[in-house]
Formats: C-alpha cells, sequence, structure tokens
C-alpha cells in the first residue's frame, strides 16, 4: 500500500472518530435536556398529590452529570481474495464507543431551600412574569392569596380570600382576577413600579466640598441662596402597582403618594389601582393584592383534588365577555388506571394534566407553575464538569 493510500485511511478513521462523537454528544445532550424537565414536571404533580393526602412535600434534583465518552478506532489493509490471479489490497476500518455516566442526585432540603419555599413571592417576581407575556388571570389565580379592598374612612379593609370554602371571598376575588384579566385582553394594563422625583432641603453650610464628594454626588443639587439652603433630588424606583393607566401620567406628588400607600403593606403585597376614566373604568378598584408562596400553591392545588375544589364563577355584570374562565386554575386529573404520557402514581391514585380541546389552559397554567417553581428553589451548586471526552 503506498503512502497517499495510507492517508486516506488516516483521515477517515479521524472523521469517522469526529462525526460519531459530534453525534452521541448531540443526542445525550437532548435526551438529558428532556429527562430533566420531566423529572420535574412529575415532582411538581407528585406533590400535588401528596398535598391532596396531607403529606410532607419533598424535593429532589440532577445535581451534576459526569458523562465519559471513549472512542476507538482503528483501520488498515487487508488481502481480498482474487482466484488464482493473487491478490488485491483491501481497506478496512473499524471503531467501537463506551459510554460511562455518572448522575448525581441531590435532596433539596435544609434551612435556606425551606424558607425559599415557604416564604411568598415578591412584587418583582410577578412584574417579570407578567412582562413575559403570561395571562394574569391564569398567574394571579395560583399566585394570589387575598385581596383587601379599601373601604371609607378608617374602617379595616374587607377581606377576599382565594379560598374556595369561603364562598363569598371566592367568588369576589375570582371576579376581581376575571376584571384585570379584562383588561389585559384589552391592551389596558399595566404592572410597573413607580418613579417619582425624591426632594429635600439641606443647610447651605452642612454641604462643603468633602460632603458633597462623599454623600451628594450621585444626587441633583440645586443652590438656593434666597433661602440658604441646597435643594437635593433624586429618581427614585419605588413599589410595584397594578393599574388600567400609565403610572408616568400622574404627577409626580401622586406618585410619591401611592408609593406611600404601597410602601406600608408587605413586600409580597402589590397596590391595585383601577380608575374609572380609563379602559376597564366601569369596575372601579382600589385594593391590595397579597402573593403567597410556592409551598401554599402546591396546597392550593392539592385541596381542589379534595377538601376544597373549585367551581365556576360567573363574571361581575360590569365585566366584559372572557374567552376563558375556567373553574380551575389548574386542573388535575387523579384516575385509577395510569391516562399515559407524563403522570406520577400516588396511594393508588394517578395524576396528570387533564387534557383539553381547544384552548389549553391547563398546559399554559403548569408551565406558569413550572416557572413559579424555577424561580423559588435554590440553584445546586455543580460539582464537577458536565461532559467529558476521551479519544
Amino acid at each position: 500500500m503506498n503512502r497517499s493510500g495510507a492517508r486516506v485511511v488516516v483521515v477517515a478513521v479521524l472523521v469517522l472518530s469526529a462525526c460519531a462523537t459530534t453525534t452521541k454528544l448531540d443526542r445525550v445532550v437532548v435526551a438529558y435536556d428532556r429527562t430533566t424537565t420531566d423529572g420535574i414536571s412529575k415532582l411538581l404533580l407528585l406533590n400535588i398529590a401528596r398535598a391532596r393526602f396531607d403529606l410532607p412535600m419533598h424535593f429532589t434534583t440532577i445535581a451534576n452529570v459526569t458523562a465519559t465518552y471513549r472512542f476507538t478506532a482503528n483501520g488498515g489493509v487487508m488481502p481480498s481474495a482474487t482466484g488464482g490471479k493473487g491478490w488485491l489490497p483491501a481497506p478496512f476500518l473499524n471503531g467501537s464507543v463506551e459510554e460511562s455516566p455518572t448522575v448525581s442526585i441531590a435532596p433539596m432540603q435544609g434551612d435556606e431551600f425551606t424558607q425559599r419555599l415557604l416564604t411568598p413571592f415578591p412584587e418583582q417576581k410577578l412584574t417579570l412574569l407578567l412582562r413575559q407575556g403570561y395571562d394574569v388571570d391564569a398567574l394571579l389565580r395560583l399566585l394570589g392569596a387575598e385581596i383587601r379592598v379599601a373601604t371609607s374612612g378608617k374602617k379595616a379593609p374587607v377581606i377576599f380570600s382565594n379560598r374556595p370554602a369561603n364562598r363569598q371571598g371566592y367568588t369576589m376575588f375570582r371576579r376581581i382576577i376575571a376584571h384585570i384579566s379584562s383588561i389585559q385582553d384589552r391592551h389596558g394594563l399595566y404592572v410597573e413600579p413607580l418613579h417619582y422625583e425624591h426632594e429635600w432641603t439641606v443647610p447651605e453650610d452642612a454641604v462643603t466640598p468633602e460632603t458633597f464628594e462623599k454623600t451628594y454626588k450621585n444626587f441633583t443639587v440645586m443652590h438656593d441662596p434666597m433661602n440658604h439652603v441646597y435643594r437635593v433630588s433624586n429618581r427614585v424606583s419605588g413599589r410595584v402597582i397594578i393599574t388600567n393607566y400609565d403610572p408616568a401620567l400622574l404627577t409626580n406628588e401622586e406618585q410619591f403618594a401611592l408609593h406611600g400607600e404601597a410602601n406600608e403593606v408587605p413586600f409580597n403585597d402589590v397596590l391595585v389601582d383601577i380608575r374609572p376614566e380609563y379602559i376597564g373604568g366601569e369596575y372601579p378598584i382600589h385594593a391590595v393584592l397579597r402573593l403567597r408562596s410556592f409551598h401554599e400553591i402546591l396546597k392550593f392545588l392539592g385541596r381542589d383534588l379534595g377538601e376544597d375544589p373549585e367551581y365556576d364563577v360567573p363574571l361581575d355584570p360590569r365585566t366584559p365577555k372572557l374567552t376563558e374562565n375556567p373553574a380551575h386554575a389548574l386542573a388535575i386529573s387523579e384516575t385509577r388506571h395510569s391516562p399515559g404520557g407524563l403522570s406520577v402514581e400516588l396511594n393508588g391514585f394517578h395524576y396528570s394534566v387533564r387534557q383539553q380541546r381547544g384552548y389549553q389552559w391547563n398546559k399554559k397554567a403548569f408551565d406558569v407553575l413550572y416557572q413559579l417553581y424555577q424561580m423559588s428553589v435554590t440553584p445546586v451548586p455543580n460539582t464537577g464538569p458536565g461532559i467529558t471526552i476521551a479519544k
């Protein structure tokens, strides 16, 4: 065999090695991604089922995957029979692939994870999800714990809880959320932080070059020689508010007043201000929406399967017709037989996301639940390399 033929064999071996390794790597990355997603989805279903039977919730995650691939290839020339005319050189190629995966599974527990699971969602996460285009009704029916509607004078607000057992409160909660959804459908809903200018005065003898450099260099400072003071101001990004108007249209004093009102409530409360002169103003609302924790969301969905099921609630007469107003925030099927597809089994029952025709509300609501879970858990540290290729 001449030198040119040897080069051809070597090149062929290298090409075969590269193609086989790349194909194997592409396949395993996609397979790992699908397995991880399905695993989290099944964990969510399993914990909803646990909540249905008042069992402790628990989460496990794939902390690390180390996969070693060893590809071996060899080639050469062997004689091929040609009868009585002698022999001809015939090149040959052989190759093999060895796979050695190691998967690390870690229980998600401890003080930090438990606190994140039990701590109510802050208003910033609600804003983040709504800016991604999620339906406000699907999100708030899962995430909302109650609505506190302001009353005249100094009387305590009226509380409407998102608990079906409290029929009057649940009915009003559903109607308010449905009306907010109708404003979103008409492209009139705003979920934005308030921005206002905070101003104060400082005696002019208190502003020296040293104090200006240390304290006031990031603020706007104007000298008022008539009153012997400096007027200091800075732009503040305040609390989040749900409105049917652009908060930027308000005066600085109005925004500051709303921020002050919103700042009196905890971090998981969101001020709702629906005014008559804008879209959706046929049903004015001035209230506070309280958000709950991810643990409480799972309890809510578990109770829906047993002790506290949701039910149909008609819209308020002032609310325009909605295309979707399902009875359940997220309908989970509980069957004796496996429904096929993505499901889990507990206590002799199988649990899955209820199938629908037409608009896939349940799939969309489960996607919201999945994202809420991702925003609640503590990231598991990666303790080693992801995928190692050996040749």
